[in-house]
């Protein structure tokens, strides 16, 4: 008798420990991660699969994509959030906040040193060079998502239409994208219910032994079963670290401060901002730069382009619309100082939900795996993303390859159309090159956006631009 229960006590202790993936283990391959997570949300989750799925063995393929499409439903960056997931299901909650927030380390520390250059420098010829190269490059890169996840997404006819009414929806009339999200979801769930096969989860292959896998197969962890008493302690406790800095600026400096500003936004936006990285940069380029007028389009495309040439999510770009927003509205600080603290409290409110999205919602996921109709609206809402990911490609061409833009508003519309005359013939060459390099000779993204830097410094010496 003594025997099995210190059988049974050794089975626990292995599979809280992650199955004899030790946590300094776990640390040294998170943050080999971390390093190599450029690329936008694509290139992130390709280096997890590979290090995770087919390096390391720690997760199967069916269970990485299953933790992906819960991912990819909720508002924020959903390669963090997968991270998180990962890490949360391997170490319980300090593995997802060790594996989450090692995913945003180096991207926090990148973009505050190159928002310091950008809010001192940005004016100097050469740094505006590279930003002209960069936005060229960011459109080619934009281009190059919708077309690697409509790929994925669109496999048949129905899931084209979703796209292009989202498409349609979110450009020309201004529908909100959370609604959206909710109609795609509708109508997938009810698909799927009906056993419609244009609504059918993919079959995805992949190891049967990966650690993870045998973990849970023999017997679940005590913090992957769904427990309400459990999820009402984890919210409260979340919500508290997300809001309480919320409040405290409201309380201290009044609603219309930018420090309460930013809270507020961003936190709002963490929210309502569903359908990964690109939905985020959509919503918060189109709010930031044209209803706060915290930054122009053109420093939201140069922000973009600071974010997708250093490490981690597309989304740390809110740190420097924080940044800027602060600096320029110093309210008696140093504008340095203050920008510091608005891009860290961008960086707070945005990332601090997308933990309590996971250590509330997983076990829940976990107990759904399999479920059709579950399936169903995830597969529906990536197809819509699509649609969404095609909006946020021509904004950004409309404000790189078009120097001016006019309102079109009337009988439902509202959007912005391009002064042909305006075009930036420079702007348009360099993104036809960038675009010619990764869809021709696919040459990676790194190499391009470095050339496209080079390139507008060459430009810029000659005078062209």
């Amino acid at each position: 008798m003594e025997a099995t229960i210190d059988k049974a006590a050794e089975a626990g202790a292995s599979r809280e420990a992650g199955h004899g993936i030790s946590f300094g283990e776990a640390f040294r391959v998170w943050l080999r991660v971390a390093a190599l997570s450029f690329g936008g949300p694509a290139g992130q989750i390709a280096v997890m699969h590979r290090i995770l799925v087919e390096e390391k063995n720690w997760i199967s393929e069916s269970r990485f994509l299953h933790a992906l499409n819960y991912c990819m439903l909720l508002p924020g960056p959903e390669a963090q959030q997968l991270a998180t997931y990962i890490g949360w299901l391997l170490h319980r909650t300090a593995g997802g906040i060790m594996a989450g927030g090692l995913f945003i380390l180096p991207g926090i520390i990148a973009i505050m040193g190159l928002s310091y250059i950008y809010a001192a420098y940005g004016n100097v010829g050469l740094v505006e060079a590279v930003f002209f190269g960069l936005k060229a490059a960011v459109l080619a890169i934009v281009v190059h998502a919708v077309v690697r996840v409509g790929k994925r997404a669109l496999r048949n006819r129905v899931m084209i239409a979703l796209a292009a009414i989202a498409f349609v929806a979110i450009f020309f009339f201004g529908v909100p994208f959370p609604l959206i999200i909710v109609a795609a979801a509708s109508i997938g769930f009810v698909g799927a219910r009906l056993g419609r096969p244009e609504f059918a989860a993919l079959e995805h292959g992949g190891k049967n032994s990966a650690m993870i896998d045998s973990m849970l197969g023999e017997g679940i962890p005590e913090h992957v079963r769904p427990n309400t008493s459990r999820m009402l302690r984890i919210l409260a406790v979340w919500l508290a670290i997300w809001l309480v800095p919320v409040f405290a600026f409201l309380i201290a400096l009044g609603p219309n401060d930018v420090f309460s500003q930013i809270a507020i936004f961003f936190s709002k936006m963490a929210m309502v901002t569903f359908g990964g990285a690109y939905a985020v940069l959509a919503y918060v380029a189109q709010q930031a730069a044209e209803y706060y007028h915290w930054v122009t389009p053109r420093e939201m495309l140069d922000g973009l382009g600071m974010a997708e040439t250093t490490p981690g999510p597309l989304i740390m770009v809110v740190q420097f619309v924080g940044f800027m927003a602060a600096f320029r509205e110093a309210s008696g600080l140093s504008p340095m100082l203050a920008g510091t603290l608005g891009g860290l409290l961008a960086t707070w409110v945005t990332f601090a939900p997308c933990f309590l999205w996971i250590f509330v919602g997983a076990p829940y996921i976990e107990a759904l795996r399999g479920n059709k109709a579950l399936a169903g609206a995830l597969s529906a809402i990536t197809a819509a993303v699509v649609g969404v990911i095609l909006n946020l490609s021509i904004w950004f061409a409309l404000h790189t390859v078009f120097r001016q833009a006019f309102p079109v508003q009337g009988f439902g519309l509202s959007f912005d159309a391009p002064v042909l005359a305006s075009i930036d013939l420079p702007a348009l060459v360099l993104s036809i090159a960038a675009a010619t390099a990764i869809f021709r000779f696919n040459i990676g993204m790194l190499v391009v956006l470095a050339a496209s830097c080079v390139t507008g410094i060459l430009l810029r010496s000659v005078g062209v631009i």
